[in-house]
C-alpha cells in the first residue's frame, strides 16, 4: 500500500468516524430532551394531582417501582441497571458491552422513577441511554469497533450537553469521569456529537432550569464561600455514604416485592411529610429560592431537615430498584446548603451575603465533591447560572469540595468497588 493510498484510507475512516459521532450526537440530543421534557410535564402533573388528592403519594411510588420491575423481568431480559459503572466498564473491560436494550431500560426506567416520586433525576439514566446510542453506533461497521470509546464518550458527552445545555461541562464529564484520552481524533468526535447535540437542543428545546438572578460578589465574602466549600465536601461524603449503605441494605433483601414494598412505603413517608424531596427536587429548590423572610432558626430548620433527608430518600429510591443517580440530589443539596449557610451567617453577624450566589456556589461544590469532577462541576454551574460572574468563587468551592471529599473517601459512587473477601 502506498503512502497516498494509506493516507486517503485513513482520512475516510476519521470521517467515518466523525459521521458516526454526528449522528450518536443527534439521537443523544433527542433521547436527552425528549426524556427531559416528558419528565418535567408528568412530574409537574403528579404533583399537582397529590395537592388535591394527598393519599396519591401512599401509591404513586409503589407503582413506579412496580412497573420498572415488571419491565425488567419480562422486556430488559431481568437484569438490573447498575447505572454509570456500566459504561466505565464497557471503557475499562474489552469484554463488556452495553447492549442496545440499554437505550430503552434507561430511558423508560428513569422516567418512571422521577414521575412517580422517586427522589432522584434522570441525568443517570440519560448519560447511560446515550452512551448506548454512542456504544451501538461502534457495532455498525467492523473498524468502528476500534473507536468505541470514542462513540461511547461522544454519546455520553452529548446527552449531558442536552440536558443543561453546557457544551464545556458534557466534555469535561467525559474526560473527568470516564477516560482521560488524548488523542486527536476522540476530542474531536466527542466535540463533534456535542456541537450537534448542542445545536438540536438550543433552537428545539432549550428552556432554562432556573431563573438565578446572579449578582456580583465582593472578595470580603470570600472566606465564606471557602466555610460553604468545606460544608460542601462533607455533605458530597454524607450523600455517597448513604448511597452506599441503602443499596447494600436493600441488597440484602430476598424477595423482590418485599424490597419494593419497603422501598415505596419508605418514599411516600418521607415525601409526605417534605414535598420538597418529590423527583428531582427542582420545584423545592425554586420554591426555597423564593422564600426571602428566613429570619429565624425555627423558620431555616425545614431547609436543613429537607437537605439532611435528600441523601435518603435517593438512596432508598436507588436501592429499591428505581432508575438514577446523584447528579440532581447533589445539586439539591448544594442549594439548600448554600441558602442555609447564608441565611446563618446574615442571621448571626449581619454580613449582607447575596444568598443566590451562594445557592449557585453550594450546587457546584456539593456536585464537584459527589462525583469527584470538580470541572465538571464548574461548568455545569455556570451553565445553570446562565453566568460567569461567580466563575472565581465557584473555582474555587469545587477544588476546595472536591478536596475534602477526597481526604475523607478515596471513591466516588462511580468508581466504588467493593471489597471482595478472600475464598476460606
Amino acid at each position: 500500500m502506498t503512502l497516498h493510498s494509506y493516507q486517503i484510507k485513513k482520512s475516510r475512516r476519521v470521517a467515518a468516524v466523525l459521521f458516526a459521532a454526528s449522528i450518536t450526537g443527534v439521537l443523544s440530543a433527542l433521547i436527552a430532551d425528549t426524556l427531559k421534557v416528558a419528565t418535567e410535564h408528568y412530574e409537574e402533573l403528579f404533583i399537582e394531582s397529590i395537592h388535591h388528592r394527598p393519599y396519591l403519594i401512599f401509591i404513586l411510588p409503589f407503582i413506579g417501582l412496580a412497573t420498572i420491575y415488571v419491565l425488567r423481568h419480562f422486556l430488559f431480559r431481568n437484569k438490573a441497571n447498575k447505572g454509570i459503572k456500566e459504561v466505565m466498564d464497557t471503557i475499562n473491560k474489552d469484554a463488556h458491552m452495553l447492549p442496545a436494550y440499554k437505550i430503552p431500560s434507561h430511558y423508560f426506567n428513569g422516567l418512571l422513577t422521577v414521575v412517580f416520586g422517586g427522589s432522584t433525576g434522570i441525568e443517570v439514566s440519560t448519560v447511560v441511554s446515550t452512551a448506548a446510542i454512542g456504544a451501538l453506533s461502534s457495532r455498525k461497521a467492523s473498524f468502528l469497533k476500534k473507536y468505541r470509546t470514542d462513540l461511547i464518550c461522544s454519546g455520553l458527552a452529548a446527552g449531558l450537553t442536552a440536558l443543561f445545555n453546557a457544551p464545556l461541562a458534557g466534555f469535561l464529564f467525559a474526560f473527568e469521569v470516564f477516560t482521560k484520552r488524548r488523542s486527536k481524533l476522540h476530542h474531536v468526535s466527542v466535540v463533534t456529537a456535542i456541537v450537534t447535540s448542542w445545536l438540536i437542543t438550543h433552537f428545539l428545546f432549550y428552556k432554562p432550569l432556573f431563573q438565578f438572578n446572579i449578582k456580583a460578589w465582593h472578595i470580603q465574602a470570600l472566606p465564606y464561600m471557602v466555610l460553604l466549600a468545606v460544608l460542601a465536601g462533607l455533605n458530597a461524603v454524607y450523600l455517597t455514604k448513604c448511597v452506599l449503605f441503602f443499596k447494600k441494605l436493600f441488597g440484602s433483601f430476598k424477595n423482590d416485592m418485599v424490597k419494593i414494598a419497603v422501598g415505596s412505603l419508605s418514599i411516600s413517608a418521607l415525601v409526605f411529610m417534605f414535598p420538597g424531596l418529590y423527583g428531582e427536587g427542582y420545584a423545592g429548590i425554586k420554591t426555597a429560592i423564593a422564600t426571602t423572610n428566613l429570619t429565624s432558626l425555627t423558620l431555616l430548620l425545614p431547609l436543613l431537615i429537607v437537605m439532611l433527608l435528600k441523601p435518603v430518600a435517593t438512596s432508598v429510591t436507588l436501592g429499591a430498584g428505581g432508575d438514577g443517580g446523584v447528579f440532581a440530589p447533589s445539586l439539591f443539596m448544594g442549594a439548600f446548603l448554600g441558602l442555609i449557610v447564608s441565611h446563618v451567617l446574615n442571621m448571626y453577624f449581619h454580613l449582607g451575603l447575596i444568598p443566590i450566589n451562594f445557592v449557585v456556589i453550594g450546587m457546584a461544590a456539593v456536585l464537584s465533591g459527589s462525583i469527584h469532577a470538580p470541572f465538571t462541576a464548574i461548568f455545569l454551574a455556570c451553565a445553570i447560572a446562565d453566568s460567569y460572574v461567580l466563575f472565581i468563587p465557584i473555582v474555587l468551592a469545587c477544588l476546595i469540595s472536591r478536596w475534602v471529599a477526597g481526604l475523607i473517601l478515596p471513591y466516588s459512587v462511580y468508581s466504588y468497588r467493593p471489597a471482595v473477601r478472600p475464598l476460606p
